[in-house]
């Protein structure tokens, strides 16, 4: 359940799928600068691209001017927007946010909206057709998870798989083996939510890569 006083923006499609903002503070800016409240990492996304202010209990968007555009249900915006529950804003053509008013039920919001997997990097947790994955995945499953989703479509190597996952033990080395079970479990752990699809595929002689339901 999201805080009473606390809405939530939630990235369901761009590199960082899955990553939760809280929308806690009165102005928050989204861009693809450091400095931003909401850093959104792509050419087609302006410096400081749009902002999130909080009026009277509502949450307004505005664009700011961006080169490529904000756009909210489809529709690009041209003057401030106040925000309901289960808006869809997209950033440019890059990336895509659903808006949870405060007081909303995250589970319940996914159920309707999302049909794969989704990473829930604030509280580490997974969710997999709008169910959570529990009990939780250890923090070693976690890591090669999270390693994987943010690379989606990409092969990552075992030596990558190795420092994301065991950063402290790469001089010692990690074997073949310990790699291949890791990979062997979290598939198991995530097929206890869905059995028909396989998110983690091994690519003999490279590596591993993530694979989200279409």
């Amino acid at each position: 359940m999201v805080g009473k006083e606390t809405a939530v923006l939630i990235l369901r499609e761009g590199q960082g799928m899955g990553t939760r903002w809280m929308i806690d503070r009165d102005n928050m800016v989204i861009g693809r600068e450091e400095n931003c409240d909401i850093v959104l990492l792509s050419r087609q996304v302006s410096r400081n691209h749009a902002r999130i202010r909080r009026s009277d209990g509502r949450h307004i968007l505005e664009d700011l001017g961006s080169k490529n555009g904000t756009f909210v249900n489809g529709h690009k915006l041209t003057e401030p927007y106040t925000l309901q529950d289960g808006d869809e804003i997209q950033v440019a053509l890059s990336f895509k946010l659903f808006f949870v008013d405060a007081g909303a039920t995250v589970p319940l919001f996914f159920g309707e909206k999302w049909t794969g997997l989704l990473l829930d990097k604030d509280a580490k947790s997974v969710w997999i057709k709008g169910r959570e994955l529990d009990p939780p995945l250890s923090l070693a499953q976690y890591r090669l998870l999270e390693l994987l989703y943010d690379n989606e479509g990409k092969v990552c190597s075992r030596d990558e798989v190795v420092w994301a996952v065991w950063p402290d033990a790469v001089e010692e080395g990690i074997s073949e083996q310990a790699i291949d079970a890791l990979a062997r479990r979290l598939r198991e752990r995530l097929s206890e939510l869905d059995s028909d699809h396989q998110y983690i595929v091994t690519v003999r002689g490279h590596g591993f890569r993530f694979d989200k339901l279409r």
